[in-house]
């Protein structure tokens, strides 16, 4: 049996209500999953979210997956950190990121600049704020001063991710996080990208024992082998031809270069089916664990024998339905 824990990605696509991630958390509880994240895009706020969930459930953890550190002041991430573990009673565990131009600049209306050294500021500041510090921060982008704490700083500090695709802000996520959020890799690509976590870590001297390594890989089990392909290759379309360039470049790191061109170009003329056809069987198999229960089992399992992996993070194809999600939390679920 694997040391590796697994925690459950909430739906980055919209649901009915929040009781419907309400009852994903509840269920993935029940079933003994060790935590709970919450993406932020387009839908709910995942603070609000994480909210409902700590006060209906009692174990399991919680956890932002991720925060973008532009759409809130660095203080008020400290703020929200403190008052989520707070509420949770000591379950919470921020991930934060950068995010890209696409939310950042077309969605929020804030310059996406500096990304690894706005990051890193964020992680300093935050740090800050949940120790109860007071707030004296003189960065190359934020001057800060005056700010602590009205109410007891937690007991127990929460920990601070960061997410990161790119080579150098995997290695800051290493050097200045408690651990790294992975996402769209390849067994070996993620080999390649802990060498950068473990390379950061030792840049800052951090022991890398009380670090965790995170990875969201998407996962659908049901017995329609082709239908859950076929969202599994509809979400990772999605993301590469419709999100930016980082998902693109990703893939071109892990030797996908004409793939990623492909799926980029397709989606851009608004050919989605053509972009989607893209994705060959030995793509969809790298980067997740899709198809029947037993071949999800399987793959989730190769996953986690990688070493260094401290977490699988079961995330969903943007396009499941409720039932197809419950399903595969129920399939996945840790022995």
């Amino acid at each position: 049996m694997s040391d590796t824990a697994r925690d459950i990605y909430l739906p980055v696509a919209a649901q009915p209500s929040i009781d419907t991630f309400a009852t994903f958390a509840t269920q993935a509880e029940q079933l003994g999953y060790d935590r709970i994240w919450c993406p932020e895009t387009w839908g709910r706020d995942a603070v609000t979210i994480l909210t409902a969930i700590a006060e209906r459930t009692d174990e399991i953890g919680i956890g932002t997956s991720i925060l973008n550190v532009y759409s809130r002041s660095p203080a008020l991430l400290g703020q929200t950190a403190a008052t989520l573990q707070e509420v949770s009673d000591g379950r919470f565990r921020m991930g934060l990121g950068p995010s890209g131009p696409i939310l950042v600049e077309g969605w929020h209306g804030t310059e996406f600049e500096s990304p690894l050294r706005f990051t890193r500021e964020t992680i300093e500041i935050v740090k800050t704020v949940v120790a109860g510090e007071p707030l004296e921060y003189d960065g190359k982008i934020h001057q800060l001063s005056g700010f602590r704490l009205r109410f007891d700083p937690p007991e127990s500090v929460p920990p601070i991710d960061a997410g990161g695709m790119s080579p150098k802000s995997v290695e800051l996520a290493g050097r200045f996080g408690d651990g790294w959020h992975a996402l769209m890799l390849t067994p070996e690509g993620l080999r390649e990208r802990i060498e950068d976590f473990e390379h950061g870590s030792d840049l800052g001297d951090r022991d890398r024992e009380d670090q965790r390594i995170t990875l969201a890989l998407p996962c659908i089990a049901l017995e329609d082998r082709e239908r859950a392909r076929y969202l599994a290759r509809n979400h990772i379309a999605f993301y590469v031809g419709g999100m930016g360039t980082f998902y693109r470049e990703a893939l071109k790191r892990q030797g996908f270069e004409d793939t990623a061109e492909t799926i980029a170009i397709e989606w851009a003329n608004r050919n989605k089916e053509a972009a989607i056809e893209a994705i060959g069987d030995d793509l969809l198999d790298e980067l997740g664990a899709v198809g029947t229960p037993e071949e999800a089992r399987e793959r989730v399992a190769d996953f986690e024998a990688i070493d260094g992996i401290d977490a699988i993070n079961i995330s969903f194809p943007r396009a499941a339905e409720p039932e197809e999600i419950e399903a595969t939390i129920d399939v996945l679920a840790p022995e």
